[in-house]
């Protein structure tokens, strides 16, 4: 008999655990009865934070997150009008406004399915609006357009129970193809220019270098005729004071003219001299006044 009633408690626990559940913070829950969503009337009946009470073996609850939800997928490909292609990154803030859609829409709540359809529904809006502009516009003016008119493309989630709180673009590229082609231009470009700046520095050297060769020529011609006028206003200066001094004293400059006369023709040793001793050359050994020859 104990046994039973032990038995009997243990059934009435089961089934009084069964039958409550908590709904934590940040959550919402709605019950399932035989495939079908627990409704209040028309509207789904969606469970709080907190605890409730729901028929055993029969009810399912099905937690969903009610928070703020960030969906932030890999990049994807869009086409301009111009024809061309950028790579756009973007992410979409949304969160669950009808528990009972989404859960029809979604295959049970699935957030993977739920955040598949929406981002399908999202990239439908931007490509229209990126569609429509070239790349100056889309980086940079209208970014900001294009994102409001794609979060309001993406007002028809709410057939999946979505409410969609914001679009971003995070990042606009070109593709590596288009990126690299573009690049390896830009390199030509730069490339020409620096040619045509190395030219130009070539040219200009080329014009200082004959306009400093000019300049030293020029210069050194000026140098060269002042130096030769200086040497002609030395000679003749000299040839000045020879004369005044040849006519103070003819005697004595003819001295002077023989003595080093003298003294470079006896200034090798080696050298041999051929004269007769009564010859004009030897006037001075003679006689110191020179006057022998004279007689």
């Amino acid at each position: 008999m104990k046994k039973i009633v032990l038995g009997a408690l243990a059934v009435v626990l089961l089934i009084g655990a069964s039958s409550v559940f908590v709904v934590d913070e940040g959550q919402a829950g709605i019950v399932v009865q035989f495939g079908k969503v627990k409704r209040d009337g028309d509207l789904p009946r969606v469970y709080q934070p907190g605890l409730h009470f729901k028929v055993p073996l029969i009810d399912e609850v099905r937690k969903l997150d009610a928070r703020l939800q960030t969906m932030d997928a890999q990049a994807d490909r869009f086409v301009t009008s111009e024809k061309k292609d950028l790579i756009i990154d973007s992410y979409v803030k949304w969160r669950i406004e009808d528990f009972a859609k989404f859960f029809l829409a979604t295959g049970g709540g699935n957030r993977v399915q739920a955040e598949s359809l929406l981002k399908r529904k999202i990239n439908n809006g931007l490509r229209s609006e990126i569609g429509g502009r070239t790349i100056k516009d889309i980086v940079s003016g209208e970014r900001t357009e294009v994102m409001e008119k794609a979060l309001l493309s993406s007002a028809s989630s709410s057939e999946l129970g979505i409410k969609v709180i914001d679009v971003r673009i995070k990042q606009i590229n070109l593709p590596l193809e288009v990126s690299n082609s573009i690049y390896q231009r830009m390199r030509a470009e730069r490339n020409a220019v620096a040619r045509e700046h190395r030219s130009q520095g070539r040219e200009k050297a080329e014009f200082i270098r004959a306009d400093i060769d000019r300049k030293v020529t020029v210069m050194l011609a000026n140098a060269e005729r002042q130096a030769r006028q200086l040497r002609g206003e030395g000679d003749a200066e000299a040839t000045r004071i020879y004369a005044e001094t040849y006519k103070k004293s003819p005697e004595f400059f003819s001295f002077l003219r023989s003595m080093e006369a003298y003294r470079k023709s006896f200034e090798n040793s080696g050298d041999v001299m051929v004269l007769r001793p009564d010859s004009e050359f030897f006037r001075y050994y003679r006689d110191q006044n020179g006057t022998a020859a004279a007689k």
